[in-house]
């Protein structure tokens, strides 16, 4: 039983992106609700921030209440610079390509975009790719 836990997660995330979605009018991608913060607008702030509250929140309460949270500490022989760089990376990447994983993905596809479309597959083709990759290199022993 779990496939309940991403299967629930997933459709929560659908559904609270339409109703982010229908009660702003705009396209809640994470990269772009994050990087709007910065520039006050009044009106058009709070939400945003209520917004990723919740996600941190949610995500805690989430973690808490099913398996703890030593499931998604850090793992002993990665350094936090690891994923701090990683973190920037995708950051950058999905201020490049317009939005994040969320925004196209989730929002963008179930708004029938051929943009957003398009984008989900090559990122989750690179994705794909750098997993593979990195499997064979550091995993599969040519790089120990």
């Amino acid at each position: 039983m779990e496939f309940l836990e991403p299967l629930f997660g997933g459709a929560l995330i659908g559904i609270g992106s339409l109703i982010a979605m229908a009660a702003s009018g705009k396209i809640p991608g994470i990269s772009g609700v994050a990087s709007k913060i910065l520039k006050w607008h009044r009106g058009d702030t709070l939400w945003r921030i209520l917004y990723l509250a919740g996600l941190v929140v949610g995500a805690g309460l989430a973690i808490s209440f099913s398996m703890g949270w030593a499931k998604y500490s850090v793992p002993a022989d990665k350094g936090l610079a690891v994923f701090a760089v990683a973190g920037l990376l995708v950051g950058f990447g999905s201020r490049m390509g317009g939005g994040c994983t969320s925004g196209h993905g989730v929002c963008g596809i179930g708004a029938g975009a051929k943009d957003a479309i398009i984008y989900t597959l090559v990122f989750m083709a690179a994705g794909i790719l750098t997993v593979f990759v990195w499997n064979q290199l550091m995993v599969g022993g040519a790089l120990q």
